[in-house]
C-alpha cells in the first residue's frame, strides 16, 4: 500500500520525539468524509510499523504496547496519508475505516463528528462499484457500462443548464444533485473519485 507522506520522509525524521516523552499525538481523519474519527499516540516504532503496513498502529500508554487499529476486531484503519504539524510534534493521519472506529459501534470515537456528505457519496459509490448489490440503481449504472454513464451525465448536464435558465432554485438544485451523483459514477467507473477531481482543482489554485 503507497502511503503520501506530506511534507516529506524527511520531515518524519525531524519529528520532536522528545516534547512528549517519546509520544506524538495523533488525530485520524477519515480519507473520504474528513470526520475526526479518534485521537491515539504514536512512537517512533509504532509510526515505522504504520508506514510498512498501511494499518494505523498506535502506542498504547495504559497497556504499554504497541497496538494495530483492528487487530481484535478487523475494523482496522487503512492510511492513505500522514501530514505533520508546524511544531513537528503532532500527526495528521488520513485513512479508510474498515468498520466502526469507536469501541462503542460508533463510526467516531467524537459524537457528532462533522464530515463531507460527498466523501460519504463517494465512499458508498466506490463500494457498490465493488459489490454490486442487486436492486441498486447504482449497479445498474455499472452494468450498463462507461459509454452509457457518460450519457446520464451529459443529460444531467444539459438538464442542469436547462434548469439554470428557465426553471426556479428548487429544480436547479434538484437537477445539480443528479448531475453530482452521476459525474461521481462516472469517475468510479473509470477508476477515479471526486477527490481525484478536488486535487485537480486545489492544484489549480495553489497557481
Amino acid at each position: 500500500m503507497s502511503i503520501d507522506v506530506f511534507p516529506s520522509r524527511e520531515a518524519l525524521a525531524a519529528l520532536d520525539w522528545a516534547k512528549g516523552d517519546g509520544l506524538l499525538p495523533v488525530v485520524v481523519q477519515d480519507a473520504d468524509t474528513l470526520a475526526v474519527l479518534m485521537l491515539g499516540y504514536a512512537n517512533a516504532e509504532s509510526l515505522e510499523l504504520t508506514l510498512v503496513t498501511g494499518h494505523m498502529t498506535f502506542y498504547s500508554r495504559s497497556r504499554q504496547r504497541l497496538w494495530t487499529k483492528g487487530e481484535s476486531s478487523g475494523n482496522v484503519l487503512a492510511v492513505t496519508a500522514v501530514r505533520v504539524d508546524c511544531d513537528s510534534d503532532s500527526l495528521l493521519v488520513s485513512a479508510r475505516p474498515a468498520g466502526p472506529t469507536c469501541h462503542t459501534g460508533a463510526e467516531s470515537c467524537f459524537a457528532q463528528a462533522p464530515g463531507s456528505f460527498l466523501g460519504r457519496l463517494d465512499a458508498l459509490v466506490r463500494q457498490r462499484a465493488q459489490d454490486r448489490p442487486a436492486g441498486s440503481y447504482t449497479t445498474s449504472l455499472f452494468e450498463a457500462g462507461t459509454r452509457r454513464i457518460a450519457q446520464k451525465v451529459g443529460e444531467e448536464g444539459v438538464e442542469t443548464a436547462l434548469a439554470g435558465v428557465v426553471q426556479d432554485d428548487a429544480a436547479l438544485l434538484g437537477e445539480s444533485a443528479d448531475l453530482l451523483f452521476h459525474l461521481t459514477v462516472l469517475l468510479r467507473a473509470r477508476g477515479l473519485g471526486l477527490e481525484d477531481a478536488v486535487a485537480v482543482l486545489a492544484a489549480r489554485h495553489a497557481t
